[in-house]
């Protein structure tokens, strides 16, 4: 039996490179350095087929112990709720008024990088607080 070594995970959408560099900015994620013979990724794009110039970009953990994530570019746009989605742990080991404060504070950061905020969900007594966002083309994710 084969032993997984590594995640990536895939993203659809409609602007590749414009979804990456937001998750770069949120996650403190790098793009990948180019393929050999290409000074950057616009020079590897322009090299492109023009149907495939603009079609994928990735970006990865710069410590290479996150999951790599891959965008690529589809021709439908987003119509239903995610089956899958990121939570991104920001709050991880604060409760109450605390963890509110960390969750909003990045909330905050990432609406100025274009993501939405959609819910603030308060402790239940049952799940800790957290909040739901889109990022610029509307996946949902969750600070928690």
């Amino acid at each position: 039996m084969s032993v997984v070594r590594q995640v990536q995970v895939t993203f659809d959408c409609a602007e590749p490179e414009r979804v990456a560099r937001f998750w770069c900015a949120v996650l403190g994620y790098v793009v990948p350095p180019p393929p050999p013979g290409f000074a950057d990724w616009a020079a590897f794009d322009a090299a492109l087929p023009p149907e495939h110039q603009g079609s994928a970009f990735a970006c990865q953990d710069p410590n290479g112990t996150g999951p790599r994530l891959f965008f690529q570019r589809v021709p439908e746009g987003k119509v239903v709720k995610n089956r899958v989605h990121l939570d991104v742990r920001v709050g991880t080991g604060l409760v109450g008024a605390d963890r509110l404060a960390a969750l909003d504070a990045e909330s905050a950061r990432l609406v100025t990088l274009g993501a939405t905020q959609v819910r603030r969900m308060t402790a239940d007594g049952i799940n800790e607080s957290c909040i739901v966002m889109q990022d610029v083309e509307g996946n949902e994710f969750c600070l928690d």
